[in-house]
């Protein structure tokens, strides 16, 4: 078994009834340039989150619980309770 790690940045934008809509995720290749990538972009969304997860390619086994790198602005009550 090979565990992979993914590193994403995930962008949310205001959306009818004081509600959040999430941009497409993009795909980093290392923690920093998901980092980067979301420190920038949280200069012009209403929220951004990075975050890494791992699996397992062959089995399709992923993390339960992913890590948040970095939050900034108004994100989905599901990111504030990840470690």
């Amino acid at each position: 078994m090979s565990r992979q790690t993914h590193f994403l940045v995930q962008t949310f934008d205001p959306a009818k009834g004081n509600r959040l809509k999430a941009g497409a995720p993009i795909v980093c290749q290392s923690e920093g340039g998901a980092r980067r990538t979301a420190e920038r972009l949280a200069l012009t969304k209403a929220g951004v989150v990075a975050f890494s997860t791992s699996s397992d390619v062959e089995t399709g086994d992923y993390d339960d619980q992913p890590t948040v790198l970095f939050r900034a602005g108004q994100v989905p009550d599901e990111f504030d309770s990840m470690p």
